[in-house]
């Protein structure tokens, strides 16, 4: 299943990024604060692959508030030149209501994910569905989102990323 994303200009300041790591769980959590005003799905986007991987898109007037990287995916790919792709604008990605549903507050999208990573981890890529040509977009300053040709999310990139805490077991 695909899932519209359409691409707005950017209205205000530019939205800030905080990460989060929950050490118990693996949970990296993103949060976008001043995404402004648009209409579209006040929910979640639920991007579920079928090795289990589990993301969560927070949306809320149809623009991105946060991220959870609630499961890995099994394909995590270390590349020693991960290359940031230069975004085309700064703006916002937009999810629509639905006309047909428009009091569905979740959207289940089973797609393949794939994560791309540099080698100190503080670049992330995921990836949505197979790879394909995409335009990209700065919406907040730490995160671009990729949309393909077809108004369709093919990625999410993560920049700054702090490294996972390390916690000593105790005993």
């Amino acid at each position: 299943m695909h899932f519209e994303a359409r691409i707005e200009p950017l209205t205000g300041k530019l939205p800030k990024v905080s990460y989060r790591w929950d050490p118990e769980t693996d949970i990296l959590s993103v949060a976008c604060k001043g995404t402004g005003k648009a209409t579209g799905l006040n929910g979640t986007v639920d991007l579920e692959g079928g090795d289990g991987s589990f993301v969560v898109i927070d949306v809320a007037g149809g623009c991105i508030h946060g991220v959870d990287i609630v499961t890995w995916p099994d394909d995590i790919r270390t590349l020693d030149d991960l290359a940031i792709p230069e975004p085309a604008q700064d703006g916002r990605v937009v999810f629509p209501g639905r006309k047909s549903q428009p009091r569905v507050a979740a959207v289940e999208v089973d797609t393949a994910l794939t994560v791309e990573k540099n080698q100190s981890e503080s670049v992330l890529h995921i990836r949505v569905g197979r790879q394909r040509v995409a335009t990209v977009i700065r919406v907040a300053d730490l995160l671009l989102v990729e949309v393909d040709k077809n108004s369709r999310l093919a990625g999410l990139w993560f920049l700054d990323v702090p490294p996972f805490p390390n916690v000593e077991a105790t005993a």
